[in-house]
């Protein structure tokens, strides 16, 4: 049996990443780990730091210990990794050592290599490619502020970052309109962007803060300089139209909410005002990384059924049975009840978005960058 890895949003259908979100609610909820849902004992999770963090490790290790299990972290100080020992031959020994492995690296490449070689699950902490666990932490808390996001509109302002590709990826399996509102040169990549329209995603591009912001339910932002990144100067200069204030807060739909992945930069892609404010819900999404990651390691090595469905079904009530009646010959029954099938419901699409050719010539023309880790 192939392990269960959790790699990429885009890699798992839409029924498995709902029932993580549910899952991870309702253990929020009843502060509560389903037994079903528990890890077998002694299970071990491996974790490898070879970029630093801070939510990541303590949240993942508290989420594995929560579930009764322990953790280990590794840094590229205390083992072999891509160094004297290939990355094929680390993920067959730690395979052989602990439970699953959750790795924080640069290259996506690292990770689908690190993958393709273990038998044990293998999730994504951060690449330069994504952070699929961030994002669905994140969807947990806008769900908690604003109820279902399918066909709720996010936007994101400045660099369209590894965060935001994750969010590209949710936006196609939930079904909400994603804005991007970002320089040119700090645009998605073409080749993500085309995915996600070729499976009818509401994903646009524009260069005007405003316009992405304009009515959305929650705009969210990021750093705009990251570890690695040596052009500080001038990725200030080209971010600066992009920082999230009070004003843009304003054209924003009434009641939104605002979200940081953190760590953050006041002063630069958010104003104090704003983070500090009534409408951010950074701390509930600090938060909520322990509760989606405890859910995505339960689907991950859990022996129980993710969602509304891990609760044990109530029993059935007896029924007293009655002494048989006396009763003469039966009497034929010639009358048939037909059974009507209804033909399967085909799921809806959502309308691909119209953008302007000038974006998408934009878009299309952008280089690809690497980006570096965010927390």
């Amino acid at each position: 049996m192939s392990p269960k890895h959790f790699l990429d949003i885009d890699a798992l259908d839409t029924a498995t990443l709902r029932a993580i979100i549910d899952t991870a609610a309702a253990m929020k909820k009843s502060g509560k780990v389903p037994k079903a849902l528990g890890l077998k004992s002694g299970a071990v999770l491996a974790m490898i730091f070879e970029k630093p963090s801070t939510r990541t490790r303590v949240s993942f290790e508290v989420a594995v210990h929560q579930l009764g299990g322990t953790s280990i972290v590794l840094n590229p100080h205390d083992m072999q990794l891509g160094r004297g020992e290939s990355v094929a031959d680390t993920s067959r020994v730690l395979s052989r050592y602990v439970d699953a492995i959750m790795l924080r690296t640069g290259p996506h490449a690292t990770l689908t290599e690190f993958a393709d070689n273990a038998t044990i699950p293998v999730i994504n902490g951060l690449t330069s490619r994504s952070h699929p666990c961030q994002v669905m932490a994140d969807i947990l808390t806008f769900e908690e502020r604003k109820g279902s996001i399918k066909g709720r509109t996010i936007a994101w302002v400045g660099d369209a970052n590894n965060v935001a590709a994750s969010w590209v990826h949710a936006a196609v399996r939930f079904g909400f309109k994603f804005r991007i509102a970002a320089p040119a040169e700090f645009a998605p990549a073409p080749e993500l962007l085309a995915w996600a329209w070729t499976e009818g995603a509401d994903v646009e591009v524009t260069e005007n803060a405003v316009e992405a912001v304009k009515g959305a339910d929650c705009v969210m932002t990021d750093v705009w300089v990251s570890m690695g990144d040596e052009d500080e100067k001038e990725r200030k200069a080209a971010l600066r139209p992009f920082q999230v204030d009070d004003s843009l807060m304003a054209v924003a739909k009434k009641g939104a909410i605002f979200m940081h992945c953190l760590p953050a930069h006041r002063g630069d892609e958010v104003t104090a005002d704003v983070i500090d404010g009534p409408q951010s819900a950074v701390w509930d999404e600090v938060e909520n990384r322990l509760h989606a990651q405890k859910a995505i390691l339960a689907w991950c090595l859990g022996q129980g059924r993710l969602g509304n469905k891990t609760e044990r079904a109530p029993a059935k009530r007896a029924v007293a049975k009655r002494p048989a009646a006396k009763r003469g010959p039966a009497k034929r029954t010639t009358k048939r009840t037909a059974t009507k099938h209804s033909p399967a419901k085909r799921a809806a699409k959502t309308p691909r978005v119209k953008v302007s050719r000038a974006e998408t010539s934009r878009a299309k023309t952008t280089a690809t960058k690497s980006r570096g880790a965010r927390r």
